[in-house]
């Protein structure tokens, strides 16, 4: 007989919603007195959280008649919720169109497409009210497109149903019933609701703490009842700029919210994959931090859940890509004060993409689309001898024979001619060169320091903003 314990195969992916793992991670971190439980939500077959409540919400609309065979699906989304949906609408039939803003990471704008989703991006620096604003864009095409249901996760009851009649239970069950705190973000707030109204019940000494991306106006609302301005934050699918209708404040206490940066969220993300083997998404990073501050916090032990609230595969040219982080400023680098801080990919940190005079053209062009970069400097051993950019190749390959022109090295078509700055200059000393269409060519004496591009002054603005 098997000693296995695997599930028997299921009729539909959508059977695999809910009922995930749980690890216990207090050995690998610094947890006080208290034991940290985190729930691999990733584990759905969606890849996050909102797998649930995209099930109970399409189930719901379904049951009332709001949502017809074949009918459209229309959402707003910073993602995960678009991805829920398209896990069981495709495989229920319907059509689906997802507003998401325009900070949202590239893999899942291409899993979403992929899976033959209408993705239409809009603006994240506008608020509600604005016609940009995802929301209202959604709610106007609704209007324009016969048969759509606009799903609205932030005020759709079935939302926090979710929660309330799932994840709760399952934490309840995992822990035997023994449950101090629960750590969770806000962004439509059906987690929060929905955990919220199950432990009321279930077990009342079990505390709700709201883990807030620093600019967003929750965490200053619980802990010191102010209203403000919201400001912006990299971390996806969490953190408000309102407070949604599905967003039940009364379970929270004052006090039992934590504010964190991007920078921990990043880092947290990053420690949990690196000291437990979890690879989470920033808004897991978030969480975990505060979930950490929460324990350290305490005086007594406490048994204390948080979430991966999605798989961190989908942030692999964010959270987990440096130069990424370093372009946001959020990289753990020492600034110089000079142009060393708008290098994005520097030599010395290994971070340069480059090439050799004898690499083929070929070797070129393959490095800049994997980098996602429009020119590479040339490099023989650590001396820079010149600089290959997209219309050096475009020009070698117009130019001859195109199959044989990519076998070429890279030396017969590199520019030579090199204008420098040296890394003490004045900011003011790039202008010149990108109104040249050039890209500045950074040294300390003769050493070859890396590359500063138009993109790169423009997050340094940005940042400094």
């Amino acid at each position: 007989m098997s000693t296995t314990h695997a599930p028997p195969p299921v009729q539909s992916a959508l059977e695999l919603i809910g009922r995930t793992p749980m690890i216990e991670v207090t050995d690998a971190f610094d947890t006080g007195p208290c034991r940290l439980f985190v729930k691999l939500e990733s584990a759905n077959p969606g890849g996050s959280i909102k797998d649930r409540i995209a099930l109970t919400m399409i189930e719901a609309a379904e049951k009332d008649g709001r949502l017809k065979p074949g009918g459209t699906i229309v959402e707003a989304t910073a993602g995960n919720t678009g991805l829920g949906l398209a896990q069981v609408g495709i495989l229920k039939g319907y059509k689906l169109i997802l507003i998401v803003p325009d900070k949202m990471a590239r893999e899942k704008i291409q899993h979403l497409r992929g899976l033959g989703v209408d993705v239409r991006i809009t603006r994240s620096d506008v608020g509600k009210g604005h016609p940009d604003y995802y929301q209202d864009m959604a709610e106007r095409l609704t209007r324009d497109i016969p048969g759509a249901f606009y799903i609205n996760q932030f005020s759709n009851p079935a939302n926090p149903l979710a929660h309330e009649t799932t994840t709760g239970p399952e934490i309840f069950d995992q822990l035997e019933g023994d449950v101090d705190a629960v750590v969770v973000g806000v962004g439509s707030g059906g987690t929060l609701t929905g955990l919220g109204r199950f432990f009321a019940k279930a077990s009342r000494k079990t505390e709700m703490v709201l883990a807030d991306p620093k600019g967003s106006i929750l965490e200053p609302l619980i802990n010191r009842n102010e209203k403000v301005t919201p400001g912006s934050w990299i971390v996806e699918g969490i953190g408000e700029d309102f407070v949604p209708d599905n967003c039940d404040l009364k379970f929270l206490k004052q006090g039992k919210a934590y504010a964190i940066s991007d920078q921990e969220s990043v880092e947290h993300a990053r420690l949990l994959l690196a000291k437990a083997g979890v690879l989470g998404g920033s808004s897991s990073g978030t969480l975990f931090a505060a979930a950490l501050r929460y324990c350290r916090d305490q005086s007594e032990p406490k048994r204390v859940v948080t979430f991966v609230c999605d798989s961190g595969n989908k942030y692999l040219s964010k959270v987990f890509n440096d130069h990424w982080l370093a372009e946001q400023g959020l990289a753990d680098r020492p600034l110089t004060g000079d142009l060393r801080d708008l290098i994005a990919r520097s030599v010395g940190e290994g971070g340069a993409v480059t090439v050799g005079p004898d690499d083929t053209l070929d070797t070129a062009y393959k490095r800049m689309r994997v980098a996602d970069v429009s020119q590479l400097p040339v490099l023989d051993g650590d001396r820079l001898i010149g600089l290959i950019d997209e219309s050096d190749i475009l020009e070698a390959a117009e130019h001859g024979a195109q199959t044989k022109a990519f076998t070429r090295h890279v030396s017969t078509a590199m520019t030579a001619k090199l204008n420098t700055l040296q890394a003490s200059e004045r900011l003011e000393a790039l202008i010149p060169l990108f109104e040249r269409d050039e890209v500045a060519i950074v040294l300390d004496g003769k050493e070859f320091l890396g590359l500063i591009t138009r993109i790169d002054l423009i997050n340094h603005l940005r940042r400094a903003g």
